[in-house]
């Protein structure tokens, strides 16, 4: 079986870069995944795509070393099987409030009898190897995200269930359940302690901790020990590189600030 590149970077405690789709487009798919990022996830719960997109997408994925997440719309055993089968080398499961919620979305990552996977890689066996069945449960990631108070309240509950292999922080769902504004990056104490708590539980379960993040903030989320790090999504890149565009050729017609004639 194709190995999970990402899994081999957080067995050596490296961090794992990635990228975020949800643009339903196959070709833009295939543009970010020639972008040397570790991993890139389809974003099918406030993504624009539906499932026949996200199969070309992961098709597209698979034409690079780049390894493919799908963020699932729900903790949905059927959605959650469907995506694997299609190719999908781990899911990221939105709003994991408790243990049981963890342990209902391992199991459906996993052939029993550590789970209750219903056998039918129709498409993961093409592009992971023939030998799939044998090794799928050791390769496939399983990554709950943690955006409530009500995970942070159950957090030791989440991280032990077996098969957790990451967990996610979903920063603006987090704030909003803080009672705070949405915000990327946020550093207002209350949303900051949380993001600690969920690292230095992560820390005492050897669960690696992963977060939505910019390149901006990044490079701090690593130095704080995330593994599973946002570096770029499809969306904002092409907004701010259009914008930076426009706003360079606007800046150099005649008379306007700072271009030619301007006075």
């Amino acid at each position: 079986m194709r190995e999970n590149a990402v899994k081999r970077l957080w067995e050596q405690d490296r961090p794992a870069f990635g990228g975020w789709l949800t643009i339903p487009s196959a070709f833009s798919a295939e543009v970010m995944a020639h972008q040397n990022l570790d991993w890139l996830c389809i974003d099918m719960q406030h993504g624009l795509i539906d499932y026949d997109t996200a199969l070309a997408m992961l098709q597209a994925i698979s034409t690079t070393a780049t390894t493919p997440f799908v963020r699932v719309p729900w903790n949905d055993t059927a959605i959650i099987m469907k995506m694997l089968d299609a190719g999908a080398y781990g899911v990221i499961v939105p709003m994991v409030n408790s243990r049981a919620e963890a342990e209902a979305a391992v199991a459906a990552c996993r052939y029993p009898p550590q789970g209750i996977r219903s056998f039918g890689p129709i498409r993961a066996v093409y592009y992971a190897g023939s030998d799939y069945f044998a090794h799928a449960n050791q390769e496939v990631v399983c990554i709950p995200q943690i955006e409530t108070t009500a995970a942070l309240e159950n957090l030791d509950g989440i991280l032990s269930v077996e098969g957790v292999d990451a967990v996610y922080i979903g920063p603006m769902d987090l704030s909003i359940s803080l009672g705070l504004p949405p915000q990327m990056d946020s550093d207002v104490p209350a949303y900051a302690e949380a993001r600690q708590r969920i690292l230095e539980a992560c820390r005492r379960h050897n669960v690696v901790a992963g977060i939505h993040s910019t390149v901006a903030s990044a490079p701090k989320r690593i130095a704080e020990g995330f593994r599973m790090v946002l570096a770029s999504s499809d969306s904002s890149a092409l907004a701010r590189a259009v914008g930076e565009d426009i706003r360079a050729v606007r800046g150099a017609e005649p008379g306007a600030p700072g271009g030619p004639g301007y006075q």
